[in-house]
Parts: C-alpha cells; sequence; structure tokens
C-alpha cells in the first residue's frame, strides 16, 4: 500500500479470526492499539458469557459488542471493539433479531418466511454474529449510513451432513439481512471468517475446475457477489441476478497470487504458505468505488491460524453521542466498572500508610469497650487489609516475609542415644538432621569391587528390558528423520501411529515442504512397517 493511500485514509476497520480472544501472548489492548483500526471485528473469541472477565470485556480506549454461544461453553463466538471516536448508533446480536431485547437496535430483517422459528433461531445459537451501526461522513461531504455485519461463518463438517446444511441456511440468511439493510438504511460492510475460499486463485492447491466450482459455499458467493473485474467497467444489472457486493480485496488486487489468511497449525503450512484465503471484507458495490482506498491482508501478524485483513477509507466516522445497549459495559457484571486506569495510580509512602493505620487502630480501641471493642477492631482491620480479616505485619519493614516464617519448628520425640540416655525434646532441628547425616556418612561403606559389578549387570539387564522407542526412519524425499504421529480421526485406524517427513506443508512443487513419505508403525511389535 502506497503512503499516499496511508495518509489520506481516514477510517480503518480490521477482521481477523483471533483463535481465542483469552489465550492472547499479550494484552488485549496492546493487541487493539497494534492493529491499528477503528473498527476491529473480531472471530472465534471462544468465549461465552460465562468465560467473559473484565479485562476482555472492558478495554480502556473502546466499545464493545459480543455475541456469545449459547449451545456450548468456551465455543465458537464473534466480538466488536470500536474506538471511541466510532461509538455505534446502534448495535444488536445475530441475524434473525430473535435475540434482541435491548433498546436501539437496527431493524431490516427481510422476508424470512421461507424459514420456520425453530430453525431461525437455531442460527443465532452459536455467537457467530454481531452488527453495529455508524454514521459516516462521506468524501463528497454527505452524512450516511453505515452498517458492519461481523460474522464467524460455520464450517461444513464433511462427516456431518446436517452441518453443510447449517452453513448454507446461516449464509442465506445473512443475505436476506445484509440486502435488506442496504436497501432500507444504506451502506453495508460484510466482513470476517466466511469459511469457503471462493476462486481457485484463494486456494493453494485446488483441484479440478470442475469439481471445485461445485463447492456448495463457492456457488452461494458465486450469485452473492459481483465480480470485481466485470464491476469497474459494467452496471450493477449487468451482473448476474443483480449481485450487489464485491470483494473489496479482488477489486484492488484481482490477480494477485499465494494471498492466503489461513494456515494449518499442525502442519506447520504457515512457513510455506501452503494455506486459503477465507476471511473476507465485503461491500456494497457504491462504498467500495467512492469510499474504500484499499483492502489489504495482514500475514506478517501471527498469534492465530489466521491473519487479519483490513479495509482503508476514505470516509470519516461520527461517533454517537451514547454507546447502545448492547456494549459490554452495561452488562451488570461490569456495569459502573469502566474507570480511567489513572485513578488506580496513586503514590505510596510506607511511613503515612503505617502510622495511619497505627491511628485509626488505636482510635478504635479507645471509642469502645468489651465486646464493642473486639468488633470495631475487626471492622478496622478488614477496612485496612481488605474484606478477607487477614492481618498483615504492620509498620515500616512490613511487605512479603521470609519463607521460614511460615514452617513451625518440629519437636522431636525424645531419643534414646547410644549411652542409654534419654535427651530433651528441645535439641534444635539442624542438630538432629546432623546427627543423622553424619551418622549415615559415618556407617556407609565404600564401595567394592563387587558392588560395581553387581551394578554395572544389573544396568545392562534393564537396558536389554527397556529398550526404549526404536530411532524414528529417515523419509525417501529429504533424508531426514520423520516425526511420529498419532490418527485421531474416528474409524479402523483411530489410535495407530504412524510415521511423516518432518518438513512443514506445502505444495508438491515446492522442495522446501515436506515429501509424501509415509510409514505405519506395527501395532504389536512397534516396529515400522
Amino acid at each position: 500500500m502506497s503512503g499516499d493511500r496511508q495518509e489520506s485514509c481516514r477510517m480503518k476497520i480490521v477482521s481477523w479470526n483471533i483463535n481465542g480472544i483469552r489465550a492472547t501472548r499479550v494484552g488485549l489492548k496492546n493487541i487493539l492499539d497494534s492493529l491499528d483500526a477503528d473498527i476491529i471485528c473480531l472471530q472465534e473469541t471462544k468465549v461465552t458469557r460465562d468465560l467473559l472477565e473484565e479485562p476482555v470485556a472492558i478495554v480502556e480506549g473502546y466499545n464493545s459488542y459480543f455475541s456469545f454461544s449459547r449451545v456450548r461453553s468456551g465455543y465458537s463466538g464473534v466480538a466488536t471493539f470500536c474506538k471511541n471516536r466510532t461509538i455505534p448508533l446502534a448495535a444488536e446480536e445475530g441475524l434473525s433479531g430473535l435475540l434482541t431485547t435491548q433498546k436501539g437496535t437496527i431493524g431490516c430483517y427481510g422476508n424470512t418466511e421461507e424459514f420456520c422459528e425453530e430453525e431461525i433461531l437455531s442460527l443465532d445459537q452459536e455467537g457467530r454474529a454481531v452488527i453495529t451501526q455508524h454514521k459516516i461522513l462521506t468524501t463528497d461531504g454527505k452524512e450516511e449510513t453505515l452498517t458492519v455485519i461481523n460474522v464467524y461463518c460455520p464450517r461444513a463438517d464433511p462427516e456431518k451432513p446436517e452441518r453443510k446444511t447449517y452453513k448454507l441456511r446461516f449464509y442465506r440468511l445473512l443475505q436476506i439481512r445484509a440486502e435488506a439493510i442496504l436497501k432500507d438504511v444504506g451502506h453495508v460492510i460484510i466482513l470476517g471468517d466466511v469459511n469457503t475460499s471462493h476462486k481457485q486463485i484463494d486456494h493453494c492447491d485446488p483441484t479440478d475446475v470442475e469439481v471445485f466450482e461445485e463447492n456448495p459455499g463457492r456457488q452461494w458467493l458465486n450469485q452473492f457477489l459481483a465480480d470485481p473485474v466485470v464491476s469497474k467497467t459494467e452496471e450493477v444489472s449487468d451482473q448476474p441476478d443483480g449481485a450487489l457486493f464485491l470483494d473489496s480485496f479482488r477489486y484492488f488486487h484481482p490477480t494477485q497470487k499465494n494471498a492466503f489468511t489461513c494456515w494449518c497449525s499442525a502442519s506447520g503450512a504457515r512457513q510455506t504458505n501452503y494455506g486459503t484465503r477465507i476471511d473476507y471484507i465485503l461491500a456494497n458495490r457504491k462504498l467500495v468505488e467512492a469510499e474504500f482506498l484499499d483492502s489489504i491482508i495482514l500475514p506478517e501478524v501471527e498469534g492465530s491460524d489466521h491473519c487479519p485483513v483490513k479495509a482503508l477509507m476514505k470516509c470519516c466516522p461520527l461517533p454517537a453521542d451514547k454507546c447502545p445497549s448492547l456494549c459490554t459495559k452495561y452488562l451488570p457484571e461490569f456495569a459502573g466498572r469502566q474507570q480511567k486506569l489513572s485513578q488506580f495510580l496513586v503514590k505510596k509512602n510506607k511511613d503515612l500508610e503505617v502510622s495511619a493505620v497505627d491511628k485509626e487502630l488505636s482510635s478504635s480501641q479507645s471509642s469502645n469497650e468489651g465486646s464493642e471493642t473486639s468488633s470495631s477492631r475487626k471492622r478496622t482491620v478488614e477496612k485496612v487489609c481488605g474484606n478477607n480479616g487477614k492481618k498483615g505485619k504492620l509498620g515500616p519493614k512490613s511487605g512479603q516475609g521470609s519463607l521460614l516464617g511460615f514452617f513451625k519448628p518440629v519437636v522431636p520425640k525424645p531419643t534414646t542415644l547410644n549411652d542409654g540416655h534419654n535427651k530433651s525434646a528441645n535439641i534444635e532441628v539442624s542438630e538432629i538432621k546432623n546427627v543423622k547425616v553424619s551418622t549415615q556418612q559415618e556407617s556407609t561403606p565404600a564401595p567394592t569391587s563387587g558392588t560395581q559389578n553387581g551394578t554395572q549387570q544389573s544396568s545392562a539387564f534393564w537396558k536389554t528390558v527397556l529398550k526404549g522407542p526404536p530411532p524414528p526412519p529417515n523419509c525417501k524425499g529429504h533424508g531426514e528423520p520423520c516425526v511420529l504421529r498419532t490418527v485421531k480421526k474416528a474409524g479402523p485406524n483411530c489410535g495407530r501411529q504412524f510415521y511423516v517427513c518432518a518438513r512443514p506443508e506445502g505444495h508438491s512443487t515446492n522442495p522446501q515442504a515436506r515429501c509424501n513419505f509415509f510409514l505405519w508403525v506395527n501395532k504389536k511389535s512397534g516396529v515400522v512397517g
């Protein structure tokens, strides 16, 4: 991306499948700041309402909106973080509107008569969509509405046909909602993990064209998206079925190869860029043409099996006066907790702190008598030391105590020594240990040659019994030691072990990638073959 585009950019939007929002190596605020965007949409947060903690829910400088899975804890989930300069007008969880109970919703649900109520509700039960609506100032000086739909589309498990149907129905509901908002309200951006690579150029190793295009997910994308190349020269009406949305990345980079956003972590495929492009920023054609500067992929950003994608826009966000009611800070468990960090930072003076504690304790003791004195002292200690009521050491040297302070001296039982007299039990523990050590040292005989021979024979015996695993074979392609793997997929071979090339997965034409060496480990003998 050129420097001119970066300088003229006034609004940035990022989408990233973070693969677990609680598993980040650094703080969430550091991650959000590093992405440098006004609106940051995260997918596969793997956090449900029961697991959401304050450092994730309340991030200084941002207002957040979550959608949680209601079918399984720690599963799926999406979250949208908006900078305070981009506070949305409205926010809503899900696509159907059935989860909406708060004020300030978005509406425009379209015609969903083809869905039964049970089906449409199930499509919103996995926490796969959250919608925010914003005001923007366009380049021609007009105030317009922009709706951002953050989605984590389902994956079609080949062994579960019902999940394939679920995915396609989710696509259908997403399209109905997006087109309804575009028709009645204004601009729409759909971004997130769509879980389908669209064209062969978006896949590292596509099959033959006919089989590739038959994928139902690709067929849906074909009818939903306008051709980005044709769109630059033809009207929308000339597109098949009047497709209204564009793949913003392909609009700016129609022929760029090896532009992937997802790789298999288990096989190390990112090292060889053996991946797919399944993360998108889709937007209505007018918005892309008039307000987008560029749409890029950020493969250098690690921390997940996906990388972020980013849109740079010329329009300027216009923040709302107040966050909509879906904002996470309004949840009962977090309401009223968002404060500035500076409020918690005060200069600590230990001498003043100690004198204040002593003064408060002495005051409570002199103003009460009997049982009242005891209860007052307890309350004072709780106020000073915390609600747990545990007392700490007071005084200038208070702080972390010595580890030895937690151990009481062990009082040994009377011991009869060689002279037959009982010694008192107040012998120091160290003295007893010294006696034991010295006695052991005096009574341990020096090893003889016979003992050494016996030890060597015993060691040789155990080596013959416990041989350990055999060395791995070398792969045929590189002559390097292989790695041992175990089949985890259910079936007749589940649990069986095998050897494969240790190099990362890659295209067959890449000499640096894994070769096709494969060797089963014999179940009974443990010998390869």
